[in-house]
């Protein structure tokens, strides 16, 4: 791997996955939008259950250089109800700058809910973005296996789908470029520790790639163990760039077109 770039700024980085409205950007969440605003940045706000989700969509529609994404994580998937289907509908129909569903999938490592009811809510999700013709935001953790039967039983049916922070060896990698899948890069692929991460990032097409900091989880070296924002996004930008041997702006440019065709963002 080269030397790490020189650390001049970077503009217009995408930072496709955030969580900026959540309490513990509270006491500086101005400060963190404006120092966004200073670098050209975009970014996605994504909801992880109705609350979060509708708090999301507010936060766009008052920043212009944030768009939403709205549904139902699989912590949360215990407490998905039909009634939950028209808001979300009308949230991805009627709200211009909610661009996609998500994010939705399968968790279990905390198994927060029983594992058939999460395959039972991803599934309808993603019916409901087929149906409404909205991307979708793909949380995988230790479920790669059941996710990818999930999409090819929809292969058919399958809207466009991210996986959101990657942990998937370049073999699933490829399983799910295959099925026409974005893969997404958050905080762990700075990790020395993440060689299978590493590898999926090098060998992967550039055009299928997209950065995100997950904030205010999952902060990247060389801030491991603060609270995440979504400048920080810079630091996986440089990471990956100097994996593959290219200008980090570069591949800020790149990552920043793929987020902007994958969302639909003009």
């Amino acid at each position: 791997m080269k030397d790490l770039q020189s650390e001049r700024p970077l503009t217009g980085l995408f930072d496709t996955h955030a969580h900026p409205m959540d309490g513990r950007f509270d006491d500086d969440r101005e400060d963190v939008l404006a120092r966004m605003r200073a670098g050209n940045m975009l970014c996605v706000c994504v909801g992880a259950d109705m609350p979060s989700s509708a708090q999301a969509v507010a936060l766009a529609k008052r920043e212009p250089m944030i768009y939403a994404s709205v549904g139902v994580h699989p912590h949360d998937a215990k407490d998905f109800s039909e009634a939950d289907v028209p808001v979300l509908t009308r949230y991805l129909t009627q709200e211009e700058k909610v661009v996609a569903l998500g994010e939705i999938g399968l968790d279990y490592y905390y198994d927060l809910s029983p594992r058939d009811v999460q395959r039972d809510v991803f599934a309808r999700q993603l019916d409901l973005a087929y149906t409404l013709d909205k991307p979708v935001i793909l949380h995988i953790r230790d479920a790669h296996g059941d996710v990818i039967d999930i999409l090819r039983a929809q292969r058919n049916r399958l809207p466009a789908c991210v996986v959101h922070c990657c942990s998937a060896s370049w073999e699933s990698a490829k399983v799910y470029m295959n099925m026409g899948c974005m893969i997404s890069f958050a905080g762990p692929v700075t990790l020395k520790r993440s060689t299978n991460l590493h590898e999926v990032a090098v060998n992967m097409p550039l055009d299928r790639m997209m950065i995100e900091t997950d904030s205010p989880y999952l902060a990247p070296e060389p801030v491991r163990g603060r609270r995440n924002d979504p400048c920080n996004v810079a630091h996986i930008c440089r990471f990956i760039a100097g994996l593959r041997g290219m200008d980090a702006q570069a591949l800020c440019d790149a990552t920043r077109e793929n987020g902007k065709r994958f969302y639909r963002i003009t």
